[in-house]
């Protein structure tokens, strides 16, 4: 398996181009310069030992030297064996709430945004976890399957918006049922649903949706975004409103996210604006016993950059031997 460890540095190649064409330029201005003194012929003629063609060789053999150096940076490595590792933590699956409600901006800068940073939060902490996301709305799909790829979590994260479930509702139950289903084989502790949601669930039975997840040793806690006051939903450039007319205003229902979370041996946190509510939830897993998990990856990567080093460091020594003047004797004169 051949891969970067620091891949960003491959952006200097791009400079490669733009050296060629910058010393083309600069090969261009001279030559209208020379151009002013008097014809270009006699004006060559009193500089015999200038070699043109081979400043090109000299740019080309430090652009080439350039280019194995940006690669050397980029640290090229070779896996060296598919290998078992045993890690130790807890399977997480956070069920998202994505319904338009969510829009409502009792938080900076909505409920949906606010929860999406507090999510990716959690992640930075994380270490062996690991973690799998659900979105809901009238129904829930599996976003991204329980793993410990924590970059591949924040860039499913970031794709999220209330369009992201064409079924508009909070059917929570049924997130809660699709987590279930979205643990691992070897999954049988540390397992745990964190539901995120303003709980106005109108679909289903949640609290019966956390009592099988009980049953099934998982613990369901919630996380209740929203104000008890309630705020009206944005919605293209206004205000929804319902079949009447009026401004639909959506408030947050604390007694079912309490039911559940209490149905499912978890337990409730309102969000903050400064304090979201998933650390405390994690202090609480963190006292759970962790789940020894099993997974084959790739170790011991065999390094390759002294190479491209190597080769960069010969290409300039070549290059500054190399003057710009012919040589002033022929050594294979008679």
């Amino acid at each position: 398996m051949f891969g970067f460890a620091q891949y960003q540095y491959l952006y200097l190649l791009l400079l490669v181009p733009l050296f060629l064409v910058g010393y083309g330029v600069w090969r261009a201005l001279r030559t209208r310069r020379l151009r002013k003194f008097g014809d270009e012929t006699l004006v060559k003629a009193l500089m015999p030992s200038w070699s043109g063609p081979k400043g090109w060789v000299k740019m080309v053999l430090f652009s080439l030297a350039f280019a194995f150096f940006a690669i050397g940076l980029a640290r090229p490595q070779i896996g060296a064996k598919l290998s078992e590792r045993t890690t130790r933590g807890a399977e997480i699956v956070i069920c998202l709430d994505v319904s338009n409600s969510m829009l409502a901006e009792d938080y900076s800068p909505n409920r949906l945004d606010r929860a999406k940073l507090a999510i990716s939060r959690l992640t930075d902490k994380l270490k062996e976890d690991r973690v799998g996301l659900i979105i809901f709305a009238g129904t829930s799909f599996v976003q991204l399957p329980v793993t410990t790829d924590y970059v591949s979590a924040k860039m499913f994260l970031g794709s999220i918006d209330t369009g992201s479930v064409p079924v508009q509702g909070t059917a929570i139950g049924d997130a809660i049922y699709t987590a279930i289903k979205s643990f691992s084989a070897q999954s049988e502790k540390s397992r745990v649903i964190i539901v995120i949601s303003d709980g106005e669930n109108h679909e289903d039975d949640p609290v019966a949706a956390a009592k099988e997840a009980a049953e099934n040793g998982i613990r369901v806690y919630t996380v209740g975004v929203g104000s008890a006051e309630g705020q009206p939903i944005p919605f293209e450039g206004s205000l929804m409103k319902d079949k009447d007319g009026e401004i639909v205003v959506t408030k947050l229902d604390e007694d079912v996210l309490r039911q559940v979370a209490r149905a499912g041996n978890g337990a409730y946190v309102h969000a903050g604006n400064d304090e979201f509510g998933l650390n405390p939830i994690i202090d609480d897993i963190r006292r759970m016993e962790d789940e020894e998990f099993g997974s084959l990856v790739f170790e011991e990567y065999d390094e390759q950059y002294m190479y491209f080093f190597g080769i960069a460091l010969a290409l300039l020594v070549i290059e500054m031997l190399i003057g710009e003047r012919r040589p002033k004797k022929k050594w294979f004169d008679q």
